[in-house]
């Protein structure tokens, strides 16, 4: 709910459980007020306190009053230049070459509804919506902020982004433009998710110190190494307890969240774009717009937080073409064939994964062009013929006819130096005249911010899928952005290369979702490089990691849990010993732990013993019977992986409390080890739950409170799995 009262300027967006606040306060300056627990209307700026401190400049307006700077005031949209020397939110480059940006309120508008942004992934949805309009004014260049806020009522969700309008006759660049910007007052802590290749997305905190801390990639992607999602939070916050606030960027490119505490004890949050190699032009008239950031304020610790993104994420930012049903259970020929297949080993690893339950083959990386190594073939996306006579006509009505359903490979933004498209089209690949290309896995980077390459990829890719019938596709990317220069765009607007790649991308991705609506779309970025909310948009699930090992994707997916559904994480069981750690672990175990994901397998059955094809038979059953309480349901993390406990686990509840799964995981036995004791969440305090089908009966607070006794592990990484069902007629 959005509450206007223009003749004090408050500003004040309501959810279910928080509330956001902001003030048109003096000189035109907008001040942020508030953000925290839900609480009535009224002027919250009371709170903020103008006195004179050294060296803080005062603007011209404020005449002699040495109180008011905007270097102490909490605002909504930090300035550059003109006093404030905390992180801005924006910086303009006029042609005289200053680099300022002063901002003063202009208008404010309310309307039932979600904005979209153009060419930018967004969320979504309709009256259970509202968007508010904030419009700033910088005078002397006549730049016009418009600053978008979509609040979710339902979910504590709150919507950010600005549109950038020059309305000046002069042509003025953008050096640095915020997606969010937010003050807040008092010690916190920022929570970070961080990582690199294989192993993504571990969990940082620390409190915030004087200073600037940040996550940040200037990759050209969000990257392996650090994830657009930073939590704030007051220290002591925890699963249960505690304020904390959750920020996600919904943008696949280079990207900073940047967290600043000052000297008067202050702390500010910016999340954007990231400025290296950022500069944007605008001629009079032209407009740029910042990706969406989305933010949940949970006076209730992490877990509540997570969960209202979750389903936020589910019901507004997936365009999911099977949303609502269950995803088919894949097996991807990778980890068991590599580049090294022909038709008939294809036909044969589907037939094994047929017999044993499982629906969708993918063919991976090899089926193309001169394609037998890393070194060659990519752009070239003709089927090869010598693997695959016939090409995908005559492979796929054989996969067809064993009852599974067909997926495919792909990474086209790359391109290989063998290959026919890079002999006729040298100039498509991101490079620098006079300069030699840095190579990232033997392969260069295809400008997608140039339409005719964009528009030749798409060619050649919808010519393979009008060739057969495919459902699927893996939509890969495996490098890092180097030597970002365009030869289609002047040297004045080289800093736009970055951002305007990301919008080809986009541009791409959405002419896929619009011609093949019934096409499910993975991301994949060499796993989890490109994990991200813009991504979700176009592709409903992401590759969670190349790495496939079970205890260490424990710690992988327990972090990307924190804003990301599990029903957006690519997850399959591999074979063992795993090729990136050597480590063997139960095909049991391997099994949960990829059921809190898509869930799928990697490897060549034919290779298995009958007991771990049975296995595989039980699992697949078991994820087809509970895909909906594991995808759909309520997602609680009952113990950090990275605590150094005996075990992991974690649950799933239905929305009606009636069923819940709770999956565990032991770490490596020891002599005379503790008795353990897990207490559940989220369960219906008063009603009396079985058990794996036990006659027994359990009481919901018994559970959450007393708890669930944990037998002695009998062997390293051993895993159980718990199906609580409420007792009622024919309810379990």
């Amino acid at each position: 709910m959005i509450v206007l009262d223009e003749k004090s300027g408050i500003i004040t967006l309501h959810t279910k459980n928080t509330t956001y606040q902001m003030k048109a306060g003096s000189h035109g300056v907008l001040l942020h007020t508030y953000y925290g627990p839900r609480i009535g209307d009224g002027d919250l700026s009371y709170l903020i306190r103008c006195t004179d401190r050294g060296f803080s400049p005062n603007p011209s307006e404020a005449g002699l009053d040495r109180a008011f700077s905007l270097d102490t005031l909490p605002q909504e949209y930090s300035t550059c230049g003109v006093g404030d020397f905390r992180l801005p939110s924006l910086e303009l480059e006029p042609e005289d070459g200053s680099r300022l940006s002063d901002l003063r309120y202009k208008g404010v508008e309310r309307r039932p509804g979600k904005y979209n942004l153009p060419g930018l992934p967004a969320f979504f949805g309709g009256e259970e919506w509202e968007t508010l309009t904030v419009t700033l004014e910088d005078a002397a260049t006549q730049v016009e902020v418009e600053l978008l806020y979509g609040v979710l009522e339902e979910e504590d969700l709150i919507t950010r982004a600005a549109w950038i309008v020059n309305r000046g006759s002069r042509t003025v660049r953008l050096r640095q433009a915020a997606s969010l910007c937010l003050d807040f007052s008092g010690p916190m802590e920022l929570i970070t998710f961080d990582g690199c290749h294989a192993m993504e997305r571990q969990m940082s905190r620390a409190p915030l110190r004087p200073g600037i801390q940040s996550a940040e990639s200037v990759r050209g992607t969000s990257s392996h190494h650090h994830n657009p999602f930073v939590i704030l939070c007051e220290e002591g916050a925890g699963e249960e307890q505690g304020l904390c606030y959750g920020a996600a960027l919904v943008y696949s490119g280079s990207f900073q969240a940047a967290a600043e505490r000052t000297h008067l004890e202050n702390n500010r949050l910016t999340m954007g774009i990231h400025p290296y190699h950022f500069r944007y032009a605008l001629g009079p008239g032209e407009s740029f717009v910042t990706p969406e950031a989305a933010m949940v304020c949970s006076p209730s610790g992490f877990g509540e937080m997570s969960r209202h993104f979750h389903r936020a994420i589910r019901e507004h930012l997936l365009r999911d073409p099977w949303k609502g049903e269950r995803h088919p259970v894949l097996i991807n020929n990778w980890e068991a064939t590599e580049f090294h297949f022909d038709a008939e080993k294809l036909v044969d690893i589907a037939r094994e994964a047929a017999a044993l339950g499982i629906e969708m083959f993918v063919m991976d990386d090899g089926w193309f062009g001169k394609r037998d190594t890393d070194y060659s073939g990519l752009g070239d996306w003709q089927v090869n013929q010598k693997k695959l006579p016939g090409g995908l006509e005559a492979l796929v009505p054989r996969i067809n006819e064993l009852g599974m359903s067909f997926g495919i490979w792909v990474e086209p933004e790359m391109v290989s130096e063998d290959s026919d498209l890079y002999r006729a089209h040298p100039d498509w690949a991101l490079g620098v005249p006079g300069r030699s290309r840095t190579r990232g896995r033997s392969q260069l980077v295809l400008d997608f911010s140039r339409r005719e390459v964009r528009d030749h990829i798409y060619g050649e890719l919808k010519k393979v899928l009008d060739s057969a019938k495919i459902r699927y596709i893996k939509w890969d990317m495996n490098r890092s952005l180097t030597d970002v220069w365009s030869a289609a765009l002047p040297p004045e607007r080289q800093g736009e290369v970055y951002h305007r790649y990301v919008l080809g991308l986009y541009e791409m991705l959405e002419r896929l979702h619009t011609d093949y609506p019934d096409v499910l779309i993975e991301g994949c970025s060499g796993g989890g490089g490109r994990f991200d909310a813009g991504m979700l948009y176009y592709t409903p699930q992401i590759w969670c990691s190349d790495n496939t090992d079970a205890i260490d994707r424990l710690r992988i997916q327990y972090g990307t849990s924190f804003c990301y559904p599990v029903s957006t994480m690519g997850a399959h069981v591999s074979a063992v010993p795993n090729g990136l750690t050597g480590r063997s672990v139960p095909m049991e175990t391997r099994g949960v732990v990829a059921m809190s994901g898509t869930f799928g397998y990697e490897m060549d059955l034919g290779k298995c013993t009958a007991e771990e094809k049975e296995t595989v038979r039980e699992q697949t059953k078991r994820f087809k019977g509970w895909w909906q309480l594991i995808q759909e349901g309520d997602y609680y993390r009952l113990t950090d992986p990275f605590g150094g406990g005996a075990f992991t686990a974690w649950e799933h509840v239905s929305g009606d409390r009636r069923e819940a799964l709770v999956s565990i995981v032991m770490e490596t036995a020891r002599a005379t080890p503790p008795f353990s004791v897990l207490r559940l969440r989220g369960l219906d305090a008063g009603a009396l739950y079985q058990v794996n089908g036990s006659e027994e009966l359990w009481r919901g607070d018994v559970l959450m409170n007393a708890g669930w006794p944990l037998p002695l592990p009998t062997g390293d990484y051993q895993a159980m799995q718990l199906y609580l069902c409420a007792k009622r007629p024919s309810s379990c």
